[in-house]
């Protein structure tokens, strides 16, 4: 039974995709409107060509409605479609001469940078620190950020990430510990201030 719609933002994703699987054009709109802004932001870390990675977002949607009836239907919907964006982007870029050598999925640069919001804080001790803390996860290198990013901003699991990234589990479980020990060694009250500020954006 199809359901019926009202705000996209709230609408489950396992039922969204049971019902395009199904052919419903309705439910294809909302898990398009509901997903379009993050994967553009996350396309954006990828590649510098905003115009391109407008085109990796749009292809991916494309692809599923064309081959929606053999597409698995016990997936993680985000974890799904933020992995078919990086797999996109990173053949455009094998692709491309513009980037002279070929890109392969797995040396593909994160290019985000986080802010932390200064709205968020109290008081000017504590935006001291969050200062700080930009720079520290800024400067971790680029697959160990976009672990964090994975799993703070987009609220994704260790399995999540490792699927997205194209990694085996305990691959992204290091990515994380990794990313985590680096900020540990530079400020021991970094990880705390990090959870708290990054509970809050989720």
């Amino acid at each position: 039974m199809k359901i019926k719609f009202k705000n996209s933002n709230h609408l489950d994703d396992d039922i969204l995709w049971s019902n395009v699987k199904m052919g419903d054009e309705k439910a294809f709109s909302h898990l398009f409107e509901k997903h379009y802004a993050h994967l553009i932001r996350y396309g954006n870390s990828l590649s510098p060509l905003k115009d391109k990675v407008q085109d990796c977002v749009q292809e991916v949607f494309t692809d599923i409605w064309i081959y929606r009836e053999s597409i698995s239907e016990s997936i993680v919907v985000k974890a799904y479609l933020l992995s078919s964006v990086r797999k996109r982007i990173a053949r455009h870029q094998e692709r491309d001469r513009f980037f002279g050598k070929t890109t392969s999925i797995d040396t593909i640069e994160f290019l985000l940078d986080f802010s932390i919001e200064h709205d968020l804080i109290a008081d000017e001790t504590t935006a001291n620190k969050v200062f700080n803390l930009n720079k520290l996860l800024n400067e971790l290198p680029s697959r160990q950020k976009e672990a964090l990013y994975l799993r703070y901003h987009q609220g994704l699991s260790v399995d999540e990430i490792a699927s997205t990234l194209d990694v085996n589990y305990q691959s992204a479980n290091n990515l994380l510990y990794r990313a985590v020990l680096n900020l540990r060694k530079d400020w021991k009250d970094i990880i705390l201030l990090f959870l708290a500020v990054t509970t809050s954006l989720l």
